[in-house]
C-alpha cells in the first residue's frame, strides 16, 4: 500500500515538473532567482521551488497598432498621426531582460521617432511621402530595439489625420481638381465627337461623290455600248442588202439575161426608190438608155 502512494506522489511531482513549450515559443527560466536557460519548443522539466519560468515569450510576428499622436509639422500644423509597427522575437533573453515593458518603449520609441522626422517636414511633403518616412522610422526604430532583442520589419503610417480647416481646404481643392479634369475630359469628348462627326460627314460626301462618278461612267459606258450596237446593227443591215444585191445580180448573170433586162431591173428599181420619201431622183446614164429601149419596144408591139 505505501510503495503505491509513493508511486502516486512520484507521478503528481513529475507532471508537477514538467514543462511542455508550445511551438514558436520560448520560456525564459531562471534558478534560484538568477537566468538558467531558455526553453525551446518541447517538453522540459524544472526543479519544483528552485527553477522558475520568467516570461514566456512568442516568436511569431506580432503587430502593435500604437494610437494617434500629435505631431507638429515644420510650418506648424498640428497633425494626429497613428502607426503599426510589425516586430518578432529574435532574443529572448534579451527581450525579458533588456527593459522593463518592450511594448510600451517600443511605442514611446516610435512616437518620438515620428515627431522628429515630421518636425523638419512641411505639411505638404508629409501628406505626400508616406513611403519615405516609413523608410526613416523602420531603420531608426530597429536599430534602437536591438539591444531589447526586437527585430522591427515593418513600419506604417495608417492614418494622418490635419486638422479641420485644412481638411476642408484640401477636399474642395480636390474638389476643385475632380470638377476641372470632368470639364476637360467632357471637352475632349466634345471635340471628339466634332472631329468623328466632320470625319463621317467628309467620308459620305466622298462616297457620294465616288458614287455619281461610277453611276456617270456606268451611264456613259451604257450609251457607247448602245451607239455601237446601233452602228454594228445598221452596218449589217447595208451588208444583208449589199450581199443581197450581189446574190441578185449573181442569179440574173447565171439565167443568161442579156444587158436588156438587167436595165430593165434597174428600173424596177428606180421605181421603188421613186415611191419614197425623196424629192429628188439622180437617173444614171443606163437608166435612161434602158428607158428610151422600153419606149421602142412597147411602140414595135402596137
Amino acid at each position: 500500500m505505501l510503495a503505491i502512494i509513493i508511486i502516486v506522489v512520484l507521478i503528481v511531482l513529475l507532471l508537477l515538473c514538467l514543462n511542455i513549450v508550445p511551438q514558436s515559443s520560448a520560456y525564459v527560466v531562471e534558478r534560484l532567482g538568477k537566468y538558467h536557460a531558455v526553453w525551446s519548443a518541447g517538453p522540459h522539466f524544472k526543479i519544483p521551488l528552485i527553477d522558475n519560468v520568467r516570461r514566456k515569450v512568442l516568436l511569431k510576428e506580432q503587430v502593435a497598432d500604437f494610437a494617434p499622436q500629435p505631431v507638429i509639422t515644420k510650418d506648424n500644423v498640428t497633425m494626429q498621426i497613428d502607426s503599426v509597427v510589425y516586430f518578432r522575437i529574435t532574443d529572448p533573453k534579451l527581450y525579458a531582460y533588456g527593459v522593463e515593458n518592450p511594448i510600451m518603449a517600443m511605442e514611446n520609441l516610435t512616437a518620438t521617432t515620428l515627431r522628429n522626422i515630421i518636425g523638419d517636414m512641411e505639411l505638404d511633403a508629409t501628406l505626400t511621402s508616406r513611403e519615405a518616412i516609413n523608410g526613416q522610422m523602420l531603420q531608426t526604430i530597429d536599430l534602437a530595439t536591438d539591444p531589447w532583442g526586437i527585430k522591427v520589419t515593418r513600419v506604417e503610417l495608417k492614418n494622418i489625420q490635419p486638422p479641420a480647416a485644412i481638411r476642408e481646404s484640401m477636399e474642395k481643392q480636390m474638389k476643385a481638381e475632380r470638377e476641372k479634369r470632368a470639364a476637360i475630359l467632357t471637352a475632349e469628348g466634345e471635340k471628339q465627337s466634332m472631329i468623328l462627326t466632320a470625319e463621317g460627314r467628309k467620308e459620305s460626301a466622298v462616297l457620294n461623290a465616288e458614287a455619281e462618278k461610277q453611276a456617270t461612267i456606268l451611264r456613259a459606258e451604257a450609251e457607247k455600248e448602245k451607239e455601237i450596237r446601233e452602228a454594228e446593227g445598221r452596218a449589217e443591215a447595208i451588208r444583208k442588202v449589199q450581199e443581197a444585191t450581189a446574190e441578185g445580180i449573181r442569179m440574173i448573170k447565171e439565167a443568161g439575161a442579156d444587158e436588156a433586162v438587167i436595165r430593165l431591173k434597174s428600173l424596177e428599181t428606180l421605181a421603188k426608190a421613186a415611191d419614197g420619201q425623196a424629192t429628188k431622183i439622180i437617173i444614171p446614164s443606163e437608166i435612161q438608155s434602158a428607158a428610151g429601149l422600153l419606149a421602142g419596144l412597147k411602140e414595135s408591139a402596137r
